[in-house]
């Protein structure tokens, strides 16, 4: 490995004393990632480096996805982000404070994301951080007759710590998160994974988890079209290549939480939930919350177009998934999360 890899990573300011430093160390931080890099297909499913600008379109909404020179994030490089956000998840329920600049003990990361510790995973990781500071996204909000525009990145900066020598071994990292990664964490926007998504190893089997995670959660089963969720995943593949994975899928049945099965006259796709998330952790039930007609009506006013009761569904599983506690005013939490639902997304 050369002693002096070429990375083109903004350097971090000196900082000031004061500053906060959240430090990643907890050696059994739960899986966690947040959901809007779940929902949509920010991450390239290929091991040759993506180039092209993407751009996903449906229903007036858009997301466009601009890679460097170097390539675009890749989904292993995600496991970067799917750390510190597990790390600073894990604080956070302990109530200790928290700040989008991280640091991190490489063999620490690469140890748990089910990685080798050799010099040229160590280099790897080097890589993936130089094409997760590259990425940049963008995207738009339609609220009523109005377009916002927003564009941002996944990691804002950078600094590698390596040790002298031929091996060149990187000691630590220190990075700092977006603002938009980091508000979601904030906002309690995540989902915990199964504890086997490092183990995963082909990127079509983690992206199809993660579809499954994010729209069948804790659902008893959820349904989607072959071609739709082609579309979803993000692949590259011709659509005849991507129903011959889903097929080994199926067939092999070794997707963590779900199980699948496929419909070759229909295109229909089936996830069956395994009953295997939280198991024997107390959570939060829906029917132990009401919502009255009130708040539903209110509801409505504040996400116009979308199905309120597909957001209820929504809501109590983002509480459960959070192991939040009821709320105490029921009606004003859930209209209060149509509302933000419907400034993040827009008309459907």
């Amino acid at each position: 490995m050369s002693e002096t890899p070429n990375h083109n990573l903004q350097l971090l300011p000196e900082r000031h004393p004061q500053d906060d430093l959240f430090i990643c160390d907890v050696a059994d931080a739960v899986l966690k990632d947040v959901m809007p890099q779940m929902e949509h297909p920010f991450y390239s499913l290929s091991k040759k480096p993506e180039t092209a600008v993407r751009r996903y379109e449906h229903n007036g909404h858009w997301v466009e996805i601009t890679p460097s020179v170097k390539g675009l994030a890749t989904i292993y490089d995600k496991d970067i982000l799917i750390y510190c956000i597990s790390q600073i998840m894990a604080k956070l329920s302990k109530g200790e404070e928290v700040s989008r600049r991280v640091r991190l003990n490489s063999r620490d990361l690469l140890v748990f994301t089910n990685r080798g510790t050799s010099g040229k995973d160590y280099q790897a990781l080097v890589q993936a951080i130089d094409r997760l500071a590259g990425t940049r996204i963008s995207t738009n909000i339609q609220t009523g007759d109005e377009e916002q525009y927003d564009t941002f990145g996944l990691i804002d900066a950078a600094s590698i710590r390596r040790k002298q020598g031929n091996d060149g071994r990187l000691l630590w990292c220190e990075l700092k998160l977006s603002e938009w990664v980091f508000n979601a964490i904030r906002a309690q926007e995540v989902l915990t994974l199964h504890k086997d998504y490092f183990r995963l190893r082909k990127p079509i089997e983690r992206r199809v988890y993660e579809i499954a995670r994010k729209h069948c959660g804790r659902q008893p089963k959820w349904s989607i079209k072959l071609e739709l969720l082609h579309k979803k995943s993000g692949s590259k593949s011709p659509l005849k290549e991507f129903r011959r994975s889903l097929r080994h899928l199926v067939e092999h049945d070794h997707l963590p939480d779900y199980s699948i099965s496929f419909n070759d006259e229909t295109d229909l796709v089936v996830f069956v939930n395994r009953g295997t998330m939280f198991k024997g952790v107390t959570l939060v039930e829906g029917p132990r919350i009401t919502i009255s007609s009130t708040a539903f009506e209110d509801a409505r006013a504040a996400a116009p177009g979308w199905d309120i009761y597909m957001l209820e569904s929504e809501w109590k599983a983002w509480m459960n998934d959070g192991g939040l506690d009821a709320p105490k005013s029921p009606d004003k939490a859930f209209v209060g999360f149509c509302r933000k639902w419907f400034e993040k997304r827009g008309s459907p």
